[in-house]
């Protein structure tokens, strides 16, 4: 108990999944308790969202954050001394209501975070304050049937001539119903294979999580990937249809594109394994929202029903010890597109063939 105070503070869920979102009221109590009878200036309560990257980059440390909101409470008016707390335990309660705006969802990663939380402060004549804090989730609302992009079906080609070792050509044709799709959700893909080399092919499909910070003109880059799976070989000289699902795992953490920090981004990669040869690849961006509530299961999008030529027949030719002093970016210029920077990993070797 510090100084003979001790301060708490927490919130009372509003779901199952301990999850908010914007424009819910969040409530809660601060907790104050006292060995002795004693006099304090105020007792302010703050809902924060913030921001914040950073990492060392050589002899100096790449810095940034961005403030998503701060509103403030006073639950004891400042005054001069004439707050008297009796010894006891004393219990405060407050509401907020979360911004009803474009806010970009809770996040940790290795170089950075999004982060809410309430934080109590408890000010008194001659001493440091008295603080406590704890965080709360904060995801989107997200429904794919009001977006139309999320919608879109995705479908690409690629073939093979000429390889090294192997006489012939691969290629393929691949379809995805959608582009965006919810946690825990399948992912169906399509992918009419034509190998007309000498050897056998596998298809392979892989989904990855790509993460960009970014400190200014410094930026820093993470991959993961969230799962890999390998399909049955195709003979020499056949043609097949291949339907694959991906499910994506329910704990995949959500994309994050309205962030000037940072950004989470998702790619469905399908390849075609080639003995001895480089593997021709097709990249497919994805978002992921949040899975719906299991009420709102039955309002998830069918796959639409949807063909193309057999590829046989065609020619067809990727905590709390965290950074607390921040340097604020501002939110004038948004972060620069994929691809403006070529220090970007290759995915030559992503497979790690050798």
């Amino acid at each position: 108990m510090f100084g003979g105070v001790e301060i708490k503070v927490g919130y009372n869920p509003i779901n199952e999944r301990n999850t908010f979102t914007c424009g819910d009221r969040l409530s809660g109590e601060v907790e104050l308790a006292s060995a002795t009878k004693c006099t304090v200036q105020s007792l302010i309560v703050k809902l924060k969202g913030k921001g914040v990257v950073g990492w060392y980059n050589g002899d100096d440390t790449a810095l940034a954050g961005e403030e998503y909101f701060s509103i403030k409470q006073e639950i004891i008016h400042e005054s001069k001394g004439n707050n008297v707390i009796d010894q006891g335990c004393h219990v405060y309660p407050f509401t907020f209501q979360i911004p009803a705006e474009d806010l970009p969802p809770s996040f940790r990663g290795s170089y950075g975070k999004i982060k809410y939380s309430v934080e109590a402060v408890l000010s008194r004549s001659m001493r440091m304050d008295s603080k406590a804090k704890t965080e709360f989730t904060l995801i989107q609302n997200g429904n794919l049937n009001s977006d139309p992009i999320m919608m879109a079906p995705q479908q690409q080609a690629i073939e093979k001539k000429g390889m090294v070792f192997t006489s012939g050509s691969v290629g393929m044709h691949v379809n995805i119903a959608r582009t965006g799709f919810y946690q825990g959700e399948d992912i169906q893909v399509v992918a009419s294979i034509q190998n007309r080399s000498s050897r056998e092919v596998k298809p392979k499909f892989c989904l990855y999580r790509e993460c960009r910070y970014f400190a200014g003109d410094d930026f820093n880059f993470e991959r993961k990937s969230i799962l890999k799976e390998v399909g049955d070989p195709i003979p020499p000289s056949a043609s097949q249809t291949v339907t694959r699902t991906i499910t994506i795992p329910p704990d995949t953490s959500v994309s994050i594109l309205n962030s000037y920090v940072l950004k989470v981004e998702y790619k469905l990669q399908v390849s075609l394994d080639v003995k001895y040869a480089i593997d021709p690849k097709l990249m497919f961006p994805i978002t992921i929202l949040p899975a719906l509530p299991e009420s709102d299961e039955e309002q998830r999008p069918a796959y639409p029903a949807y063909g193309f030529l057999a590829f046989a027949n065609s020619d067809m030719p990727g905590e709390n010890s965290f950074l607390h002093v921040l340097r604020s970016t501002g939110r004038s210029t948004p972060p620069p597109p994929y691809g403006t920077y070529d220090m970007y990993p290759s995915l030559a070797n992503f497979d790690g063939k050798s």
